[in-house]
């Protein structure tokens, strides 16, 4: 189930997009900003601080007064929710047996008023992990979690797709229509072994090697793949294709391909891929390179979704795709 929202949605609360906890009543036991880390949550043996065990979530201290905890998330960019994951993992004899979920849109860091329930009273369980669907259309910039009494929680992830304001943009501006911020996102691919398709569409370069899209040594005949698709309808003018800290496991080349349409899921998505029209023709590749294309590029019409095939295997830490928006 959780693979199949990671190629259907992004995470909007997570911290590269600009999303932050900007609020909790109480993070005595562990800081509120763990809450929305990217990284799987970890459990080390033996490791304390100041306050007590250190846990990889968030954690408010036992509660001793009426009333119960909770925390507010301001999105990095506002955006259509799904569904939420609430993750409880390692937390076992302090997670909070009951949850809520509240949204609202709005300016203010952290909103006083204006929030909607898109959740009922949830019952949660010690180290373990649930995805509760939601029905919101109205795109949403804050998410207010309630813990009820007290404990922690590890992890929050806000599925969604993220909802540009398109007003902003003007009609010969040129932007990365593939970026995670314009709504573009990951799909699918036919390997992730080391790094997640998603990726691709972060902002700034790779951090390191994790940060990108690499997949196992390839042992038999082909090459890797991966499906991607715009934030919007664009017309492609420039392609980036950037290999940070992969130096002895780039790919040796890579081709596009590039689709106006698609419809299905993301698996028939992918078949109707191997068909599509070549946007780059196979280009070489370097180690820990930017590489930028122009002149090799296909002439073609608007596109919405792209397929990155990298020969035969390796790493890729950015793909961009840079040109105008066809309204």
């Amino acid at each position: 189930m959780f693979d199949d929202l990671r190629r259907q949605y992004v995470d909007l609360a997570q911290p590269r997009l600009g999303s932050e906890v900007v609020f909790a009543t109480d993070d005595f036991f562990a800081d509120k900003a763990r809450l929305i880390d990217p990284a799987p949550p970890v459990f080390i043996p033996g490791k304390y601080d100041d306050n007590g065990k250190w846990m990889d979530g968030w954690e408010s201290r036992r509660k001793r007064v009426p009333g119960h905890d909770w925390c507010v998330i301001r999105l990095g960019a506002a955006g259509v929710v799904a569904g939420f994951e609430i993750d409880t993992a390692h937390f076992t004899g302090n997670y909070p047996p009951g949850a809520e979920i509240e949204v609202c849109r709005s300016d203010e860091a952290s909103p006083e008023t204006g929030w909607v329930k898109v959740t009922p009273r949830l019952d949660l369980k010690g180290d373990d992990r649930i995805y509760v669907p939601v029905e919101q259309a109205d795109p949403i910039t804050h998410v207010r979690l309630h813990i009820y009494p007290d404990g922690g929680v590890a992890r929050l992830r806000v599925w969604g797709r993220v909802d540009p304001d398109w007003s902003k943009v003007g009609a010969d501006q040129v932007i990365d229509l593939l970026a995670v911020a314009w709504g573009g996102r990951g799909g699918i691919a036919n390997d992730e072994h080391y790094g997640a398709v998603g990726n691709l569409t972060a902002p700034g370069r790779g951090v390191n090697m994790g940060d990108g899209w690499e997949t196992r040594r390839r042992r038999e005949p082909g090459h890797d793949w991966s499906v991607l698709a715009l934030g919007c309808f664009g017309k492609v003018e420039e392609v980036v294709v950037d290999t940070a800290h992969f130096k002895g496991n780039y790919p040796d080349r890579c081709s596009i391909q590039a689709s106006a349409r698609a419809h299905g899921t993301p698996a028939e998505i992918a078949v109707q891929a191997e068909t599509w029209p070549v946007l780059l023709p196979e280009v070489k590749l370097s180690a820990d390179t930017v590489h930028t294309f122009r002149s090799e590029l296909v002439a073609m019409g608007p596109i919405r979704f792209v397929r990155l095939n990298i020969y035969p295997d390796g790493g890729v830490s950015r793909l961009r795709m840079i040109g105008t928006v066809v309204r």
